[in-house]
């Protein structure tokens, strides 16, 4: 459970290294039915943005903890991408894309901690 908190702490610090926005993290841990153990969550300005965040992501996670994430998906058209760490799963989305799938309201039973944008 600790080695989850840790991916999670340095994947939200790897998305605010480059001013990912609107980071949410889901914690599920307490649901009997769940897709993971975490959600993290933010919006990038552009698919550029995007690739950037996701490249952040990657090399915190890896230089911190050791581990690269089992799968990865979204950087073709850099809309939406999302990373598989096991029970840790990362989405980058751009604004109009988060808005429309709603991820967070889709687990609301979860607990929710929004995460302060850094300027």
């Amino acid at each position: 459970m600790l080695e989850n908190k840790q991916i999670v702490d340095r994947i939200v610090e790897g998305i605010q290294e480059l001013k990912g926005k609107k980071i949410v993290v889901v914690d599920m841990t307490m649901l009997a039915e769940r897709a993971c153990d975490y959600f993290v969550i933010c919006e990038a300005n552009s698919s550029t943005h995007v690739g950037a965040i996701t490249d952040s992501i990657k090399t915190y996670v890896q230089e911190k903890t050791g581990i690269k994430p089992f799968a990865m998906d979204g950087m073709e058209n850099a809309e939406w991408v999302a990373f598989d760490y096991g029970q840790v799963l990362a989405h980058v989305f751009q604004p109009e894309i988060r808005m429309f799938y709603d991820l967070e309201h889709l687990w609301a039973d979860a607990k929710i901690k929004q995460i302060e944008d850094i300027n």
